[in-house]
């Protein structure tokens, strides 16, 4: 089978996300998801987030973190358990994460002159390298690829988790923080950066699976979605490298 058993590290791309929606294949153009369809939906959640993003860039916005942040994964629950309200809650979950976003850029900027267009460039980049790539056949998402990144994946979640919940202790592992430039700090970054670029991957195979499938038309917008998750943190993690490299 061209498409097999795991999706991605990502929990809205997994193997289940087309269980719960029914097969249109034969179905008109116009009422099932289509490749070109989900590119412009994420086109339209990049817009919607970079243009909050900028409206937060700013030291009196910062007080837009915990609301991007919360309201962010509020929203996100609701998509991957409510699929089908993905038009709706997909750009009200970019523009909450483009609030958050903003206000951290900003205060990574002002350590850092500079750095968010770095990292938007980097991110941007490993987006357009990662896709001519894929179609191309260059890297293919074959079963061990994908059980090693969902590994990979899980395993680091695990890890900022632990992290979190040491912080209401006072502590904390230390080679998380991105002022910590020590040469295992940075490798350990530069290791997160990969995995989240190779989720990329994994995804756009979801994506063309549902295209596929004939999934319903409202599947290209939870398909941005998903793009939308691992490229959010994709960025972050770019910016936390960035500052630990800057640092030194």
């Amino acid at each position: 089978m061209k498409h097999l058993s795991y999706r991605s590290g990502n929990p809205a791309l997994n193997s289940k996300a087309f269980t719960s929606v029914p097969n249109r294949r034969g179905a008109e153009l116009n009422d099932v998801m289509t490749i070109k369809g989900t590119v412009d939906k994420t086109a339209m959640g990049l817009f919607l987030l970079i243009f909050s993003g900028y409206y937060s860039f700013n030291p009196e916005m910062t007080y837009l973190i915990p609301v991007g942040v919360f309201g962010g994964l509020i929203v996100a629950i609701i998509t991957i358990f409510k699929k089908e309200w993905s038009p709706y809650t997909v750009p009200l979950y970019a523009i909450l994460e483009g609030l958050a976003l903003g206000s951290i850029s900003y205060m990574f900027n002002e350590s850092y002159e500079g750095i968010v267009v770095q990292a938007i460039g980097l991110t941007l980049g490993i987006l357009t390298s990662l896709l001519l790539a894929y179609r191309s056949g260059i890297i293919k998402a074959t079963e061990n690829f994908k059980l090693g990144v969902f590994a990979a994946t899980g395993g680091i979640f695990l890890l900022y988790f632990v992290s979190f919940i040491m912080s209401f202790f006072g502590s904390g592992i230390s080679v998380l923080d991105p002022s910590n430039s020590s040469l295992m700090s940075i490798g350990i970054s530069l290791f997160i950066v990969v995995i989240a670029s190779l989720n990329l991957v994994i995804d756009f195979d979801f994506i063309e699976e549902g295209a596929e499938k004939g999934a319903p038309k409202y599947m290209e917008w939870y398909g941005a979605f998903g793009l939308l998750v691992t490229l959010v943190w994709l960025y972050l993690e770019i910016l936390k490298l960035l500052s630990k490299l800057r640092s030194r």
